[in-house]
């Protein structure tokens, strides 16, 4: 996962700024939050939150068969594609 340094905000930083935080999380789809130089927490945007709250859905209605399946169709390193149901429905197919 490549994670832009545009994406990653402090623990401070989010209690000061949170709607400037939240703005970021609509751009960037998710922020990253550090406390003490550390991840701390994460930050969706409500629209990357409902794409994957339904991916896990979708995951959790396959059986072990169709999610290895799932799993073998994913790339192993480097950039990583943001999947849509349907193309993971038609990879299983």
């Amino acid at each position: 996962m490549k994670l832009s340094s545009k994406a990653i905000v402090s623990n401070s930083d989010i209690t000061k700024n949170y709607k400037a935080c939240r703005e970021k999380a609509e751009t960037f789809g998710t922020i990253f939050i550090l406390k003490n130089n550390q991840p701390d927490a994460v930050l969706f945007s409500i629209t990357e939150y409902e794409r994957l709250s339904s991916l896990i859905e979708y995951m959790e209605s396959l059986d072990e068969k169709d999610v290895e399946k799932v799993i073998e169709c994913l790339p192993k390193e480097g950039n990583r594609n943001r999947y849509l149901i349907q193309d993971l429905r038609d990879d299983l197919k």
